[in-house]
């Protein structure tokens, strides 16, 4: 089994990623934190009314089911392989090293694309709040959001514990005014349309390509949670803690998600959530709370959007240190900041590649556009390494489903099925995808063919992968435990469960 450091890992030696930085419930926030529950319902809530009006809540549910799948998939991976690269490792040593390459490539090329699309809101709210006037000049919002950017960028760089301070203050915040208005939507008499419970049901999709351009945009909500598999590295006991923190998570952003859909349905007119686009919080909030509701969601908005960049930049800069480490990208990326123990030549080159993005979105049409655009294409990515990494599990533990039933349930058929899902979604949803979706979504996977070809080329060691399997690896970290002692049965049984 590889472990995190020294030659027995494969890697080249030199220093790594400050271990034991964070612990559990600086995990949990981070889990949070990245699937953003406030900007998340800014900036996609719009969208999926688009498309699939009134069954929003539905589309929802119908994801978190399979996106669960996909939670335990990363859990019980991240027990027996503790790799900042997370996906990018798992798939490239169980299925094969293209795949895990593609794997890594669409999580940078997601987050990279996010860089834009999650700070163009950034700048539009903080202008709603202090410059009303200018809040759809898509110029001054780059600007603004290229502002928010840097400054969460030198605190990346800063290091996990900066990082994750920072955290605890933006999502704090955000969580109690969110639960504040979820409170208020409870108590609020007014109303645009009675609820009705076959918003949960398949009703309202209008057929399977509806349904699954639903789950597309629903993808991207949730994404994010999985920036807790690439700090495992520098996670106490990380093996058992990023798959608790994912699992919580999920669970807290999947209630707040369906509370604040439902009082959009509930509250506003099919007319007010398309003007509204990604000002529909605001919007809310102005309905739940005259004259300051407004304000406060977009403040939440604000909190969330740059909280989720930070952790974004989490992400894709520890899967491009995992590359470089692994020399399947330029090595220097592997580097790490002698003070700080970030990857900071990692961080520089996204900061400059986004701030490359950012000019060019200056130029590209309304916030809304911009948006909407980005918010399909990533989800494209993200159904597509989810579901690399939901088989990746089934193929690492294969030896060991069959010994309860468990383990077959929780590591074979669910994570089996929600990787089938995600793929199911980004071929489904091909043909509902807008032009320049399907040109960001797909060529940003094509992209990626190029420097995986050079580097396999090179003969980076990637490409002659060990093995990855659960039995071995267990079998490795209890070595002197017999099969029926008390301390090998707890190992299994907590490895089954993940938790």
């Amino acid at each position: 089994m590889r472990t995190t450091s020294g030659r027995a890992s494969g890697r080249p030696p030199g220093r790594g990623l400050q271990p034991n930085a964070l612990g559990t419930f600086d995990t949990i926030v981070m889990a949070v934190a990245g699937s953003a529950p406030a900007y998340s319902l800014a900036a996609t809530t719009a969208v999926l009314f688009g498309a699939v009006g009134l069954a929003g809540p539905a589309a929802l549910l119908y994801c978190a089911i399979p996106m669960l799948g996909i939670v335990l998939a990363y859990a019980r991976l991240g027990r027996i392989d503790v790799n900042a690269g997370a996906g990018y490792s798992w798939v490239g040593r169980t299925l094969h090293p293209f795949l895990g390459f593609l794997s890594g490539w669409a999580l940078v090329f997601a987050a990279t694309v996010f860089m834009v699309a999650g700070s163009l809101p950034a700048g539009t709210l903080t202008l709603s709040l202090i410059a009303p006037e200018h809040a759809d000049d898509t110029a001054l919002s780059c600007a603004v959001g290229a502002g928010w950017f840097l400054m969460m960028l030198l605190v990346v760089l800063g290091g996990a514990r900066l990082t994750v301070r920072a955290q605890l203050l933006m999502s704090g915040a955000e969580l109690f005014l969110m639960v504040v208005f979820v409170l208020g939507a409870l108590i609020h008499r007014g109303g645009a349309t009675a609820f009705d419970w076959s918003w949960f049901g398949f009703g309202h999709f209008g057929g399977t390509s509806g349904f699954a351009s639903g789950a597309l945009i629903a993808a991207f909500y949730y994404w994010g949670w999985d920036v807790t598999s690439n700090l495992s590295e520098e996670t106490r006991d990380s093996r058992r803690t990023a798959g608790l923190a994912a699992l919580v998570g999920i669970g807290v952003v999947f209630l707040l998600f369906e509370a604040f859909t439902v009082a959009v349905n509930v509250l506003l007119s099919p007319e007010q959530i398309e003007n509204a686009g990604a000002n529909v919080l605001a919007v809310l909030g102005q309905e739940i709370w005259p004259g300051v509701g407004g304000k406060l969601l977009i403040l939440a908005v604000l909190l969330s959007t740059v909280a989720t960049l930070e952790t974004t930049l989490i992400q894709v800069t520890r899967s491009l240190f995992a590359m470089g480490r692994d020399r399947t990208l330029p090595a220097a990326l592997g580097t790490v900041h002698r003070r700080w123990n970030t990857p900071w030549v990692a961080v520089l080159a996204v900061g400059a590649a986004a701030l490359v993005m950012f000019a060019a979105s200056a130029a590209a049409g309304s916030v809304g556009e911009v948006l909407g655009d980005a918010v399909s294409a990533i989800g494209l990515q993200i159904a597509f390494y989810y579901g690399l990494a939901g088989i990746a599990a089934v193929v690492a533990y294969k030896k060991l489903l069959l010994a309860s039933v468990r383990d077959f349930v929780l590591g074979g058929v669910w994570p089996l099925l929600g990787s089938a899902f995600m793929l199911w979604v980004f071929v489904e949803s091909l043909g509902e995808l807008s032009t320049a979706s399907r040109a960001i979504g797909l060529g940003g996977l094509a992209v990626g063919v190029v420097p995986m070809l050079v580097y396999w080329k090179k003969g980076s060691a990637y490409y002659r992968p060990a093995r990855l399997d659960a039995g071995r690896a267990l079998a490795a970290a209890e070595p002197y435990a017999s099969p029926d002692s008390p301390r090998a049965r707890r190992a299994d049984e907590s490895l089954a469960t993940d938790f």
